[in-house]
């Protein structure tokens, strides 16, 4: 395939995937009334893996900087490497969650497969410590654990990682932007 042609059916591509809306704008809104809702005290949390762990950190990172809402993404090695380590890879979000998180805190797990194992722990941890919500990006397959078990998920129609990722970006900094005018 001639270079030019992947890129243009590329960027075709996403765009259909980012143009699908389906109640995508329902849940944006919700996202950003549960977050103005945030009080000072409480934290929200943001988990990632690989890519998805960038995402996080530079979603937390415009998040807390744009608005009055304090979030935190978890992507210093010496935690995921000592809970790992310590604890096993699977529960190191949980070990994150149990040791930082109180009730009424918010989560937020991106995750293109919406199966990995530290992000199904996270979420039961985040249940037991009482969090006021849990909010997933998810990909792949719509029956994912993450999806189901969310009480707001952002799934993206796509089997591609790239595109997946790509489009949790683009939804976390909408959301980022949209947080900013509402303050306004």
């Amino acid at each position: 395939m001639k270079k030019d042609i992947f890129i243009s059916n590329y960027i075709k591509e996403f765009g259909q995937i980012i143009n699908l809306v389906n109640n995508k704008t329902d849940k944006i809104i919700a996202i950003c009334n549960l977050l103005k809702k945030t009080k000072s005290q409480n934290t929200v949390h943001v988990f990632g893996n690989g890519g998805s762990a960038t995402i996080a950190s530079h979603f937390s990172m415009d998040l807390t900087n744009n608005t009055k809402v304090r979030c935190l993404a978890y992507n210093d090695p010496a935690i995921i490497t000592c809970y790992s380590n310590d604890f096993k890879y699977e529960n190191w979000v949980s070990r994150s969650i149990n040791k930082y998180g109180r009730k009424d805190d918010i989560l937020i797990l991106i995750s293109s497969s919406g199966k990995s194992k530290n992000m199904i722990k996270g979420i039961k941890a985040a249940r037991k410590k009482k969090f006021r919500s849990v909010i997933s990006f998810t990909g792949f397959r719509k029956e994912n654990y993450l999806n189901k078990n969310s009480d707001i998920n952002f799934w993206i129609n796509s089997k591609k990682y790239n595109l997946i990722e790509n489009s949790h970006q683009f939804y976390l900094l909408m959301i980022v932007d949209l947080m900013k005018k509402i303050k306004k």
